[in-house]
């Protein structure tokens, strides 16, 4: 039985793990990543990148069916066309493997020893990994956890066959005729709205009153219209319960107490992700928990003396990019920097169509906080870019203190908005106040504009409208 030992070890390659061992590398600490997959965990292998890579081909899929026949507007006329879904997945699993590489190049370059196999506390100190050639016992000073999550299953509805989670949704090599998505959240429409566009006939089954029940109404409209002009059937306030007897069909109590059957070729099961903390020795090291979650104090530090816990298995909310900044601040936390969590805002983006952008409170969100409020809202609609992009469904919105002006919290739904993020995100840490963001210059003709024009909306004096 081999062993090593190491200052920090880092159990999980996902985008908190690797970042942490990253970081912690540059700064000439000993690291040891422990992975048992490829390395970029699900957000890379899994989840956001090929989704994204998914979505994509689904925009372009459509925008050249709609010029078949003379259709679009634009004036441009071709042939109908035609999908080879498998020729698809092998792109996207291309991206994937250049980034599995560019990440293991990046661990290398750091210094970081990486051992490929599974991990399982001995105690506080130690892990037992399988490897391929053996066991290997890797004995730290310090541990971060960032084992990340996985989709959940239902217990009457368990994966396999035609039920399927996003992971084997972005590895199908045919469009199903029919896609049953039980989950009306994020990852259900991302991908209900990808294979719709794709050619499928898709029903979104969710329990709530609405879908997208974590945004507000007035954020999701948008989106709603275009599940209808896209063709995708929703129900709300109904309930899946399991699989036909011939496995053709989801069976649902509607909102009305009904049974139905929704024929399906293929079931989604998106109905939340939960942390991965079975089969790696949690009960050998005695870590209060958060509900299912790793319980952690505002710098990632577990309940145990030298553990750390980042990422989702820590909780909500559960973002590839909240699991990178924690990494890094713990990396550099085990320096002897001093460093702390202390974010005003985690933006989170939604890749539906229009897409969802969401940094702060919402006014709703807001008001609850107590105090007068200033909300501004700029449609599209009235934007020359999004005009030109053929994209005026949705808004950008600006949330402040009506006292000192103080910006609260941005959102946005549109076509594109994901790339605003950064800017509502920036505007929010510095602390930005409604005239700091209509008295900034901003590009013409952009999408960007929208936000200024939301200041200045929230201010009394809109511009454009």
């Amino acid at each position: 039985m081999k062993e090593i030992s190491c200052k920090l070890l880092v159990i999980g390659a996902g985008p908190g793990g690797y970042i942490s061992a990253i970081r912690a590398g540059q700064l000439g600490i000993d690291t040891v990543i422990v992975e048992f997959g490829k390395p970029g965990g699900t957000c890379l292998n899994v989840g956001c990148i090929p989704s994204k890579a998914l979505i994509h081909a689904a925009e372009e899929f459509e925008k050249v069916s709609h010029m078949a026949g003379g259709k679009s507007p634009l004036g441009i006329m071709i042939g109908a066309p035609s999908l080879d879904l498998a020729t698809t997945i092998a792109w996207k699993d291309g991206i994937v493997s250049r980034l599995n590489s560019g990440v293991a190049g990046l661990l290398k370059k750091a210094g970081v020893k990486t051992v490929h196999g599974w991990a399982k506390f001995r105690d506080g100190k130690t892990v037992e990994v399988q490897t391929e050639t053996g066991m290997q016992v890797v004995r730290a000073e310090t541990v971060v956890i960032a084992t990340g999550s996985a989709p959940v299953e239902l217990p009457f509805l368990p994966f396999g066959g035609p039920v399927i989670s996003s992971t084997e949704a972005l590895a199908l090599s045919e469009v199903p005729e029919r896609l049953a998505v039980v989950g009306g959240g994020y990852i259900g429409l991302e991908l209900g709205i990808a294979f719709a566009k794709l050619g499928a006939r898709v029903t979104v089954v969710e329990a709530l009153p609405r879908v997208l029940a974590q945004y507000d109404a007035e954020l999701t409209r948008p989106v709603v219209k275009r599940l209808a002009e896209l063709g995708i059937e929703v129900l709300v306030g109904a309930k899946a319960k399991g699989l036909s007897t011939k496995g053709d069909a989801l069976l649902v109590e509607t909102k009305d107490g009904k049974n139905a059957k929704i024929a399906a070729d293929r079931i989604l099961v998106t109905v939340g992700r939960k942390p991965v903390i079975e089969d790696w020795g949690l009960e050998q090291i005695d870590l209060d928990m958060a509900g299912k979650f790793i319980r952690i104090d505002d710098q990632c530090r577990t309940s145990m003396r030298g553990i750390f816990a980042i990422g989702d298995v820590t909780g909500e909310p559960m973002l590839a990019h909240r699991a990178m900044a924690q990494g890094e601040m713990v990396a550099e936390i085990v320096a002897g920097h001093k460093r702390s969590w202390d974010k005003r805002c985690i933006p989170a983006v939604c890749f539906t169509d229009p897409e969802l952008v969401t940094a702060g409170p919402s006014p709703e969100e807001a008001k609850a906080l107590g105090g007068e409020i200033k909300v501004g809202l700029f449609p599209f609609a009235a934007n020359g870019r999004a005009m030109t992009k053929m994209g005026e469904d949705g808004f950008v919105r600006v949330v402040a203190r009506a006292d000192n002006h103080l910006v609260l919290g941005i959102q946005a739904v549109g076509q594109g908005v994901s790339e605003l993020s950064t800017a509502f995100g920036l505007a929010l840490e510095m602390g930005a106040r409604l005239e700091d963001i209509a008295g900034t210059i901003h590009a013409h003709p952009t999408q960007g504009e929208g936000f200024q024009e939301a200041a200045l909306k929230a201010l009394g004096h809109a511009l454009h409208i």
